[in-house]
């Protein structure tokens, strides 16, 4: 590892590390606007000069130079405060006078650097050029005469999401970013580009001209409408969520956030749930809490334990799950169920249902196998680690199931279960290519297990594992990749069927008098009979709330302190960033509360013994945010024939990415996305 003196600091760095870098970890700061960590070096804004001794008499870009040995380098030389004032002097020669009515005011890279590094004036007097605004869709608004060509979009779009819609057309002033044709950009990771344009000239278009950024509270949370987990702020102005961020994490997310998980907060404020409603002579009608509960109570007291069932949705929180398994289980019931669709997913042991090779680790892999998923639809931000293990090195990939664009190459082994089973078998190149790989991972997609061969499906895959030594002390190459947030929480709490309880499909079928749904929408509402008392507790008027006897408001997730885990298994929390709407409560106070009605009160007041439940339950979630990762030590596979594979063809988990759970169904700009989309999309197929 080379050695150099950066200002007067001596600084020990990996060989092929820019000057850039290895300033940056002597804690110098070096002004830049084209350079980005996670994308390929430009060198185009030159705002990153030094000053580097027996090197050419001239300022050097930093982002571009590599360190040698011995190497002495100035970063704030007469040589070098010139030459930036000239660089930010000629990005300025174009650049509007707009900060007071752009959105990016008050974060923007060259307002700051500007201040920071620039002159005090301009000799400049000609007329600045103006460039024609490029429509890129719902999501990204420009004011392209801002741009300042550092190209970040453009190597994002390309290199990151893997969806070359992005590019640079003519040269020098008349050089402009946009797409060769105009088209609407159709990536699910479209979103970012805002975020890493140094200046206005890409922002938000659901956001424009809505909030200044110092006006905001802030608050950091988890995403919940995948079940990447996503880190995230919340950003919020009185009761409103306004906007939201990803945050920095390089085990989960890196720094990248999905559209939808970006865009559809304005459906947090529409088709809400705010008060309780009772089902009077057919119709649902306001009531008070007390009436609501009293409702519940009476025919609770009148069924039997065995005739009273619970199932939870896609977003629910560990809390709101346990509150209500306990209360079951006071009622003398075992229906239970967070697999709404019938996933054939055992509880008990973790590595059955996690992601165990984990996020971080695909960047280990040296050959992949996709089974009944489709990453880019599923989980965007997943999707994109697997293409940057693809870019760094070549990672093979096969896919069965339905064909479709992942963003990087994948061979197509086939459509359903008899690809799998020839792969089980041996045959095929693939099958070679995964059992000479030193770290073999299988991704099979959570709704290939909901099949009426489900339970085959997974047993083959464990089995196919193990066979390509993708099982081994070292390496876990066997993977579930869920897309409910709530599910893995769920089957950590033991929230499915006891010994003869009855599972999701049964109790939709009939099988109970009294069903509680906790946010389950993601069903078919005409499987429910009508004389079956339905309660549910939720947030939005979806399709759970117009089956509905009661209704009880939730809180969504930005409205709660949750306990959320991942598709990894990694525990994480979300917190409360404004408050629910109206008569609104958190989901686990309504369940106490309503225990306390019904004659079972749950032995827990507060949030803190709470949470010492859930510890009780699974020691589990007593990690938070730390997931230590395992090798196989038990090749034991899941209950399931293997040879009981079915003939019909995997479907697709996912037909429309921007509209997946009742928030994104009640967010115009995720109509907005589907209406522009869908029809691509369509035509695509």
């Amino acid at each position: 590892m080379p050695k150099l003196t950066i200002d007067g600091i001596e600084v020990e760095v990996p060989a092929g590390s820019t000057v850039l870098q290895a300033a940056e970890a002597a804690g110098i700061e070096i002004p830049r606007f084209c350079y980005h960590e996670r994308l390929s070096i430009a060198g185009n804004c030159r705002m990153c000069l030094v000053e580097i001794e027996k090197a050419p008499p001239k300022p050097i870009a930093s982002c571009a130079w590599p360190v040698a040995e011995g190497m002495v380098v100035h970063t704030d030389s007469p040589m070098v405060r010139k030459g930036r004032r000239g660089v930010m002097e000629f990005l300025l020669i174009n650049h509007p006078l707009d900060c007071p009515i752009c959105d990016q005011g008050g974060e923007c890279d060259l307002q700051d650097q500007a201040l920071g590094y620039g002159a005090g004036g301009s000799r400049y007097e000609e007329n600045k050029r103006a460039v024609k605004d490029k429509n890129l869709g719902p999501l990204v608004k420009t004011v392209m005469t801002r741009c300042i060509h550092c190209t970040r979009c453009i190597r994002f779009i390309t290199e990151v999401a893997g969806v070359p819609d992005l590019g640079a057309t003519a040269r020098g002033e008349s050089m402009e970013v946009g797409t060769y044709v105009e088209k609407a950009l159709g990536s699910e990771l479209s979103g970012n580009i805002i975020d890493l344009c140094p200046v206005g000239a890409l922002t938000s278009k659901p956001y424009a001209f809505v909030a200044r950024s110092w006006e905001l509270t802030k608050t950091d949370s988890v995403d919940v409408l995948d079940a990447v987990g996503t880190n995230i702020r919340v950003d919020a102005r009185g009761p409103e969520v306004l906007r939201i961020l990803p945050r920095l994490n390089d085990d989960v997310n890196e720094e990248w956030l999905g559209d939808k998980s970006r865009f559809a907060m304005d459906g947090l404020k529409r088709r809400r749930l705010d008060r309780p409603w009772l089902r009077r002579d057919g119709k649902l009608v306001p009531a008070t809490w007390g009436e609501a509960f009293d409702a519940i109570a009476e025919r609770l007291a009148a069924a039997r334990g065995d005739r009273i069932g619970a199932i939870a949705g896609d977003l629910c929180d560990a809390e709101s799950m346990l509150a209500l398994s306990d209360l079951m289980g006071a009622l003398g019931s075992e229906n239970l169920d967070c697999r709404q669709r019938g996933e054939r997913l055992p509880a008990g042991r973790r590595d059955f249902y996690l992601f165990n090779t984990t996020i971080a680790g695909i960047e280990e892999a040296d050959a992949l196998l996709i089974v009944g998923a489709n990453p880019r639809r599923e989980a965007p931000v997943l999707n994109a680690r697997i293409r940057k293990r693809w870019l760094a090195s070549g990672l093979p990939i096969a896919l069965i199931g339905p064909e479709a664009d992942l963003t990087y190459p994948a061979l197509h082994l086939g459509e359903g279960p008899a690809a799998l089973a020839a792969l089980r078998d041996g045959a095929g190149e693939f099958a070679a290519v995964l059992r000479a790989a030193k770290k073999p991972m299988i991704l099979l997609g959570a709704d290939a297990t909901a099949r009426p061969d489900g339970a085959a499906v997974l047993a083959a895959v464990w089995q196919l594992a193990g066979a390509v030594g993708a099982l081994t002390p070292d390496w876990h190459g066997f993977n579930l990749l869920h897309h409910a947030a709530s599910m893995v929480g769920g089957l950590d709490l033991g929230f499915v069927p006891g010994p003869r309880g009855k599972d999701a499909a049964a109790m939709l079928s009939g099988g109970v008098d009294v069903l509680w749904l906790l946010g389950a929408d993601e069903f078919d509402p005409v499987r429910l009979p009508k004389e079956t008392f339905v309660i549910y507790q939720g947030h939005h008027g979806d399709c759970g709330a117009a089956l509905a006897d009661v209704v009880l408001p939730g809180a969504a997730y930005t409205e709660k302190h949750g306990t959320y885990v991942n598709t990894e298994g990694r525990v994480q929390r979300g917190q409360l960033a404004v408050y629910p709407p109206g008569e609104a409560r958190e989901d686990w106070k309504i369940v106490r509360a309503l225990s306390e009605r019904a004659g079972h009160t749950l032995p827990y007041d507060d949030l803190d013994a709470l949470r010492q439940r859930l510890e009780q339950v699974n020691p589990v979630f007593g990690r938070i945010d730390h997931l230590p990762r395992f090798g196989c030590s038990d090749q034991t596979g899941p209950a399931g024939d293997p040879a009981a594979l079915g003939q019909a063809a995997f479907l697709p988990a996912i037909d429309n990415y921007y509209q997946t759970d009742p928030i994104s169904r009640a967010s115009p700009t995720m109509a907005q996305c589907t209406a522009t989309f869908a029809p691509i999309a369509a035509a695509a197929e």
